[in-house]
C-alpha cells in the first residue's frame, strides 16, 4: 500500500471531490442570489470527509489542526460557528456523492445483500429530552444484542457481503425492526437480503417479495415448524458477521456515532452522512490508488 502524508490525502480527496462537483454535484445545488461564498462546497466536503481520518475527536480541535497546519490549503477556512452552520446543509450533497462512487466502483450491480441496525444515542436516556432538537424525532428504543435503553435513532443498512454500504436511513429507535427495514429496501429492486431474526415474518416477507421484488432470508427460531438447513444457516451467520464489521468500522473508528455531541438534527443527519461517505471514500482509495486511510483508532492499535 503507498503511504502518504496529510498535505497529499487532503489533497487527493479534493481533487476527487471537485471533480465529482463540477462535473455533477453543482446541479444538486439550488441557485442563490448574491455572491458565492468564498469558502467552497468542495473545500466543506473535503474536511467533513478527511474529519474522520485524522485524530481529533471534535470539529472545533480539528479545524483547528488545519489553521495550524495546513491553511495554504485552505486560505479561506471558516470559523467554527460558520462551518457548523455551513456543514448542516451539507448532508444530501454528500449523499449524492457517496452513492456516485458506489455506482464508479460497480457495486450497485450486486444483488446478495446484507441488512442489520444498530443504535444511534443521542441525548443520555435519563436527562430531560424536552428542549432537545431531537424531541420530534428521535424516540426511546431498546438494543436487544447489547440490553441497552437509549433515546435517539436506529440506523438501518443494506451492505454489499464484501462491506460497503449501498442504503442506509435513520429511523426513529422504537420504530419495529420491519417498518425499519422498509425503509431503506424501497432502495434496491430484486435482491436477495440475508438479515436476522428481527425480520422473521411470512407475511411481510411475502409483500417485500412482491413490492420492490426483494427476497428476505433469515434464520429460522427453534420453535418454528419449517427450518432451514444447518449449512445454510451457518452461511447467513457468516455473511451477517460481514455488516458488524462495517458497523465496527463506521462506528468505532475516527469520531464514535454514538459520541458526536451533535446538538440539531441536521447535525446528526450530516455527520452520519460524512461517516458513510469517507468510509466509502476509504474503500476507494484503496482500490484506485492503493492508498490505505488509517484512521485514528486504527493507527493507535497499530502503535501499540
Amino acid at each position: 500500500m503507498t503511504m502518504v502524508d496529510v498535505p497529499t490525502l487532503l489533497t487527493t480527496i479534493f481533487v476527487l471531490v471537485d471533480d465529482w462537483y463540477q462535473g455533477h454535484g453543482n446541479h444538486f445545488v439550488p441557485v442563490t442570489p448574491g455572491p458565492q461564498p468564498t469558502f467552497s462546497h468542495s473545500e466543506m466536503l473535503t474536511l467533513l470527509l478527511a474529519m474522520d481520518y485524522l485524530p481529533y475527536p471534535g470539529e472545533q480541535q480539528f479545524l483547528g489542526f488545519i489553521r495550524a497546519n495546513h491553511l495554504s490549503l485552505f486560505p479561506k477556512l471558516l470559523g467554527q460557528s460558520q462551518f457548523n452552520r455551513r456543514a448542516r446543509t451539507l448532508d444530501g450533497l454528500l449523499e449524492q456523492l457517496r452513492r456516485f462512487w458506489v455506482q464508479q466502483m460497480g457495486y450497485h450491480f450486486e444483488h446478495t445483500l446484507v441488512m442489520d441496525t444498530k443504535p444511534v444515542p443521542v441525548v443520555g436516556y435519563k436527562r430531560s429530552k424536552r428542549h432537545s432538537d431531537f424531541s420530534g424525532s428521535a424516540t426511546s428504543g431498546y438494543c436487544a444484542s447489547r440490553k441497552m435503553k437509549y433515546f435517539g435513532y436506529k440506523l438501518v443498512v443494506i451492505s454489499t457481503l464484501s462491506g460497503m454500504p449501498l442504503v442506509y436511513a435513520l429511523v426513529p429507535a422504537h420504530t419495529d425492526e420491519r417498518e425499519a427495514a422498509n425503509a431503506v429496501l424501497c432502495s434496491v429492486r430484486g435482491c436477495d437480503i440475508l438479515a436476522d431474526k428481527g425480520l422473521i415474518g411470512d407475511d411481510w416477507q411475502a409483500e417485500v417479495t412482491r413490492a420492490p421484488g426483494n427476497r428476505v432470508l433469515t434464520a429460522k427460531r427453534e420453535n418454528q415448524h419449517q427450518q432451514i438447513p444447518k449449512a445454510f444457516e451457518r452461511l447467513l451467520m457468516h455473511f451477517r458477521e460481514r455488516i458488524e464489521g462495517v458497523f465496527n468500522e463506521v462506528q468505532n473508528t475516527g469520531r464514535n456515532l454514538e459520541r458526536l455531541l451533535r446538538k440539531k438534527v441536521e447535525g446528526l443527519c450530516t455527520h452520519v452522512a460524512a461517516k458513510m461517505a469517507s468510509h466509502t471514500l476509504r474503500i476507494l482509495l484503496r482500490k484506485r490508488f492503493g492508498i490505505d486511510v488509517l484512521t485514528f483508532e486504527q493507527s493507535e492499535a497499530q502503535a501499540s
